[in-house]
């Protein structure tokens, strides 16, 4: 383990190389550089590889590419072995169509307590903007800036406090929000000793929730929640999710309902198995 490395950011994604063009290269642009990152690819084709190869040349971060067979939608399996293949004690899970503020990185470090997770939220770019934007908008920040939001079509509401630049109002608004903090896989971050003790996500979970079952063991297990969902930026590519379906929800369901109910603190379906 480097002993500069201060956090693994792991990125998950599927066949969607141009966004995660814009998401690495939001990352080239943090203003600390002592992390690492892990995209966790779910069996990607050539063209993800290509972009994480280019990405990696040009960067003086450490780029691991953590790769597994497109066999349906794994990305619990494939997440579990991202953190395997992390080298730091401080995990950062986010998503291959998150784009991150400068102070992304930093900010989670910053506000890091042991026996402590961190839950950040998104702010969501329209389909217009997302078509459109260009990694010159993100080197500029123009993407985290109201007034140039709403001047390309973006919505005036109050959702875009979650793109607030002062702490002060940031720490009011985490304290006032009634979104309970949880595991939200797009803007989370814990200790890494603390995902490893409740054995990593559970294999069995497609898609719809399954970020939520391994947060709601590690509360079981001691680990609190804290909301910092207008402290740690990201705005979220439009897209729609054609692989939502109701059998996979109903499973989740299921699964959570028993954790929930038995005060699970352990996977046997996990990083390790029986």
């Amino acid at each position: 383990m480097q002993s500069n490395l201060k956090a693994s950011v792991i990125i998950s994604t599927y066949n969607q190389p141009e966004w995660l063009r814009l998401v690495l290269h939001s990352y080239s642009l943090q203003t600390i550089i002592n992390f690492e990152i892990i995209v966790a690819d779910d069996g990607s084709d050539e063209r993800t590889k290509s972009v994480i190869d280019e990405f990696s040349a040009n960067t003086e971060l450490n780029v691991i590419h953590v790769w597994q067979e497109d066999d349906g939608f794994r990305k619990t399996k494939i997440l579990n072995k991202a953190i395997m293949a992390s080298n730091s004690h401080y995990l950062i899970f986010t998503d291959g169509d998150c784009i991150a503020r400068k102070d992304f990185v930093a900010t989670h470090l910053n506000l890091r307590r042991k026996t402590y997770a961190l839950s950040g939220g998104y702010f969501k770019l329209n389909a217009s903007i997302s078509k459109t934007i260009t990694a010159k908008d993100i080197t500029q920040q123009n993407c985290f800036d109201d007034d140039w939001l709403i001047s390309k079509g973006q919505s005036k509401t109050f959702k875009l406090n979650k793109l607030t630049k002062s702490k002060i109002k940031a720490k009011l608004l985490n304290k006032l929000t009634p979104t309970k903090a949880t595991f939200d896989g797009m803007n989370v971050s814990c200790y890494k000793a603390d995902i490893l003790a409740v054995n990593g996500f559970d294999e069995r979970m497609q898609y719809g929730a399954e970020d939520r079952e391994v947060g709601e063991r590690m509360m079981n297990n001691g680990i609190k929640f804290l909301q910092v969902r207008y402290s740690t930026i990201c705005v979220h590519l439009f897209h729609e999710r054609p692989y939502k379906n109701e059998a996979a929800m109903v499973l989740n369901n299921k699964i959570r309902k028993s954790t929930k109910q038995n005060k699970s603190r352990f996977t046997d379906f996990g990083i390790t198995k029986k």
